[in-house]
């Protein structure tokens, strides 16, 4: 059947009898500054590409589902863990790390593996990649590392000198390197290598009991690789060979998937290794801290558009739900600032609201608002900070209530609340009231200046502001509210001006 024939328009949604026509003087004259057409395909044509990832720059993606093949909920609690046989919407992105947006698939190199599980709880990114371990335990040195994996600032060009330059003064970074130059570090496809969190991070369950853990990702199609020649040759003949095979794979309905396992750990194990648990060039034996099955991934969805969802896309450790967090792990630590900061410099300040990177849960923080590009409404009339107008923000605490342990923590992190004893908040306020009572009509002074400023705001805000000033001193209390009165005789004031049933 014909289709119909699409009507092209403007930006602005004006119809063009021809997009290919141009405004000019005449059959030979000048262009038209009028003509906005023109002026805007150019325009946004000069701005189409944004900045490359500084790191993972090419890299390919698809979507999928996560799903619960065992129960773990005795090792962590998060919701989308809770029920065997439960799937959540997963975003995939696999990527070289050292090469630029046109590099070779085939480069000799580490493998990202980016998962963004769309939860109930909000959005939960495992950023991890298809080796266990990795150069660096001290964030520091990563802007040294990825530099001497980049090119020469001189000749502009990939240079042995400082790639192996760094390994010999980083004796930590020979684990990494000895996968690196086996032929896992050339692999066949992005659908046959593993992944791993290597990072080791901290789950609790729904009692407060919490372990380390390390995840891994076992590819259902077992495990292929290059050697040296192949992947040199691969990468002159077709350098796109890993975005080729994912994405054809998924469309004949090949559905590349991953076996999930979780290692876990106690602090009291940790204790006992002859390395830090926080040390990410070092793997956990699997003999002492054997393996768990807990889902499975798969892939089975290729992006509609590869720019909007994949290169849009942003990941970051520091995405997470309930009952998982990072650990004192410094490089994890790092990239918890690291990566929403180059999201934001990338993609700018409203990432979050890219519908790649929009959470399925419903979001609600009336602090994170405005700046450009919003495009979701921006939280309507809603006051743009914590309110107690109409609905009411409920405060909860998941997890377990630890109490901090000096420098290094160790147990599950959760939101910190100055704990204030009786009313010392009061004390010295009630003494400054006691001076101002030394100097003539300064008491009176304090209460009459509140009052004007108090005096048309809502009955409930008043009310409140008398009972905070009567813990002070109850005769500061009396005068304010008897100030008001005289200000504002009928007591009442203008309707709240926020709706939030528009949230």
């Amino acid at each position: 059947m014909a289709k119909k024939p699409v009507t092209v328009t403007t930006s602005q949604g004006y119809p063009i009898p021809n997009p290919f026509e141009t405004q000019r003087i005449g059959e030979h004259g000048p262009l038209l500054l009028q003509d906005f057409n023109l002026i805007d395909s150019l325009a946004h044509f000069d701005r189409e590409r944004i900045p490359e990832r500084v790191v993972h720059a090419k890299g390919s993606g698809a979507y999928g589902y996560f799903e619960v093949t065992d129960d773990i909920t005795d090792v962590v609690g998060s919701a989308f863990l809770n029920t065997i046989g439960k799937k959540t919407k997963a975003l995939v992105r696999f990527s070289t790390v050292g090469g630029e947006l046109g590099s070779a698939d085939a480069a000799r190199d580490p493998r990202g593996f980016a998962i963004k599980l769309y939860t109930e709880e909000g959005n939960l990114d495992w950023v991890y990649n298809n080796t266990p371990v990795f150069f660096i335990r001290d964030p520091i040195k990563f802007p040294h590392f990825i530099h001497t994996q980049k090119r020469n600032p001189q000749t502009h060009l990939k240079d042995p000198n400082m790639f192996w330059d760094y390994i010999i003064q980083n004796q930590e970074a020979i684990h990494q390197f000895m996968i690196l130059f086996s032929d896992r570090g050339t692999p066949a496809t992005y659908r046959h290598m593993n992944g791993y969190s290597g990072h080791t991070y901290k789950w609790s369950n729904e009692k407060g009991e919490w372990k380390y853990v390390q995840i891994h990702l076992i590819s259902d199609q077992g495990i292929k690789t290059l050697n040296n020649e192949e992947a040199v040759e691969l990468s002159g003949k077709n350098p796109d060979h890993a975005q080729e095979d994912l994405f054809n794979s998924i469309e004949k309905g090949d559905a590349p998937s991953w076996t999930a396992y979780v290692q876990t750990m106690t602090e009291e194990e940790a204790e006992k290794l002859p390395f830090s648990v926080y040390d990410l060039t070092k793997v956990w034996p699997h003999k002492q801290f054997p393996l768990r099955r807990f889902g499975k991934l798969v892939l089975n969805e290729n992006p509609s558009n590869y720019f909007a969802e994949i290169e849009q896309a942003a990941f970051s450790p520091s995405h997470t739900v309930p009952y998982q967090e990072a650990s004192a792990d410094p490089v994890l630590q790092s990239r918890l600032f690291s990566y929403p900061d180059t999201h934001r410099h990338r993609l700018g300040v409203n990432y979050a609201q890219i519908p790649v990177n929009c959470p399925y849960a419903k979001t609600f923080n009336p602090v994170i608002r405005d700046g450009a590009m919003t495009v979701n409404g921006n939280y309507g009339s809603a006051p743009n900070y914590l309110s107690t107008l109409e609905n009411p923000v409920e405060f909860k605490q998941t997890g377990v209530n630890y109490q901090a342990k000096q420098e290094y923590y160790q147990g599950p992190a959760l939101p910190f609340h100055w704990k204030v004893e009786g009313d010392i908040d009061y004390v010295q306020a009630r003494a400054l009231y006691k001076v101002l009572g030394k100097q003539p009509g300064q008491q009176k002074a304090l209460a009459h200046n509140i009052a004007v400023h108090v005096a048309n705001a809502l009955p409930q805000i008043r009310q409140g502001v008398y009972k905070l000033f009567a813990k002070v001193d109850q005769k500061l209390s009396n005068d304010i509210r008897g100030e008001v009165e005289q200000i504002n005789p009928k007591q009442t004031a203008g309707k709240c001006p926020y709706n939030h049933q528009k949230l």
